[in-house]
């Protein structure tokens, strides 16, 4: 039987692998090696402290669905045709997998992918997929006679978004799931991931592993339920301009309620952190750590209280901005943070330029290798999201953040307000003096330039990825060609 030595020196004659891990709702400043104390993060800290983090990268959309599938894709959701939660991405598009499945690579998924269909082999490109409902049929199929929490220790009840008031599905109590560790979705999926290393160590593969954590309820264990004490949680600052847009399901919610909600967050990140040390334990022991190109990243962040929110769904820094770590000994010197700018849609053809594979037809990404290789000014200006959901889109640079809301759909993701159609509104903020985007500048009229530089910004992005650009009306101002292309076009939007 080979050893992990001999393992290793026979992969490097081949193909470099991919171990892509990816978290729910992960947002990128509730990680240690970020700056924050509070989060417990080790095995994400110590990933970073091997690798490259890049410090401002943000997702193109803050929902799970586009995201996920413009990471897959390259492709700007709007390009993918995946702009809602509900959409499914089309088998035909060329994808990061299929790129890599025609190289020679053995793909496999495990996990949370929000496909919206049942996988299938050779779906997207995926030789081996437990995505979705199949990895949580499998895990149910697998735990038999789990042990149970004991009596004494309340757990949290099934969860029932929207329908339960926000308090119970977002965990204000900081319930555990009602079993141990070993039995959790979690562990589960990541001791498949351990087993699909195990079973292709010999071949170059590319594997997914994708947890649903942190997502609400936040799961957790029986064993962490006392991690985290709600009063450490201070409440953020509320914008003036925030008020009239905090969805009417969060405001009800009380202080200690908000504190007890952070607190379960925060614990299911620690979680997720020990699940994604199992998995990168099991690449040191197999030997393939050297040859193996590791990607950790989020579909998009999160709020926790920011703007008066506990969710994403909106275009403000705490749902855009994600984690982002990349680790290739056999590569790239680690222990780098990179400032630059850089967007989710650069990571798919960064990976393929690493791996020396042929990139996508369609690429809206820029390679981050630059960036890697040390070269200075490689990052972006600017930096685009859209959440078409709500019609709505946001640019930014180093110094400003703009948001453009057309303000005429009826949003139907559960986050109404009390002013489900409140017409256009525009949100400016100076990052310099505004980090946390509270002080909306954009009705004062020294910023009319800004204004129009950020739009321009805007529509020339749509102008130069989105497929139905060519039936633009020309006649249109800037604002209402900005609103023709917010329109959602999936299926399922209409």
């Amino acid at each position: 039987m080979a050893n992990a030595a001999s393992v290793q020196t026979a992969k490097r004659a081949g193909k470099p692998n991919l171990l892509f891990l990816m978290a729910d709702d992960h947002a990128g400043y509730v990680l240690g090696a970020d700056g924050n104390r509070r989060a417990r993060t080790p095995n994400l800290d110590r990933l970073a402290s091997q690798g490259i983090r890049f410090a401002n990268n943000f997702c193109n959309s803050p929902v799970c669905t586009p995201s996920r599938q413009s990471m897959l894709t390259g492709r700007m959701p709007h390009s993918a045709g995946v702009t809602v939660l509900r959409t499914a991405l089309s088998p035909e598009l060329p994808t990061l997998a299929k790129q890599l499945r025609a190289a020679g690579y053995r793909t496999g998924v495990i996990g949370k992918m929000h496909w919206n269909r049942a996988p299938e082999p050779g779906l997207h490109g995926f030789d081996w997929a437990m995505a979705d409902r199949a990895a949580y049929d499998a895990h149910r199929a697998a735990v038999k006679n789990p042990r149970a929490a004991p009596p004494a220790v309340p757990t949290k009840p099934r969860w029932r978004p929207f329908r339960d008031p926000a308090r119970i599905w977002l965990n204000a109590g900081k319930l555990p799931d009602p079993g141990y560790e070993k039995d959790l979705r979690g562990t589960y999926i990541a001791s498949q991931g351990i087993e699909f290393l195990n079973d292709h160590k010999r071949h170059p593969f590319a594997l997914w592993v994708s947890f649903n954590e942190p997502h609400s309820p936040f799961a957790f264990p029986v064993e962490d339920r006392e991690r985290f004490d709600p009063a450490d949680f201070p409440l953020p600052e509320i914008g003036r301009d925030d008020h009239d847009l905090i969805p009417l399901i969060f405001r009800d919610l009380s202080d200690d309620e908000k504190r007890g909600i952070a607190a379960a967050y925060y614990t299911s990140v620690e979680y997720m952190d020990r699940n994604v040390g199992r998995v990168l334990a099991a690449l040191g022991r197999l030997g393939l750590e050297e040859d193996t190109l590791v990607v950790y990243t989020a579909d998009h962040g999160y709020h926790l209280g920011h703007h008066g929110r506990f969710e994403k769904h909106c275009l403000y820094d705490e749902a855009m901005r994600t984690p982002l770590i990349l680790r290739y000994p056999g590569g790239y010197k680690g222990g780098k943070v990179i400032e630059s700018m850089t967007e989710s849609v650069d990571i798919p053809g960064t990976i393929l330029d690493v791996l020396g594979v042929d990139g996508l037809a369609v690429d809206h990404g820029r390679r981050l290798t630059p960036l890697l290789d040390g070269l200075a000014g490689a990052g972006r200006d600017v930096v685009f999201s859209e959440y078409l959901e709500n019609e709505e889109a946001a640019v930014r640079t180093r110094d400003w953040k703009f948001i453009f809301c057309s303000g005429k759909r009826a949003r139907q993701d559960g986050y109404e307000t009390h002013e489900p159609r409140p017409g256009r509104y525009l949100r400016l903020y100076h990052l310099g003096d505004d980090p946390r985007e509270l002080n909306n500048l954009a009705s004062d009229q020294r910023y009319a330039a800004v204004i129009e530089t950020m739009q321009r910004y805007m529509l020339a992005r749509f102008l130069t990825t989105h497929p139905e650009a060519s039936r633009l009306p020309v006649e249109r101002s800037v604002e209402e060609k900005i609103e023709w292309f917010l329109r959602p076009r999936d299926a399922a939007a209409r």
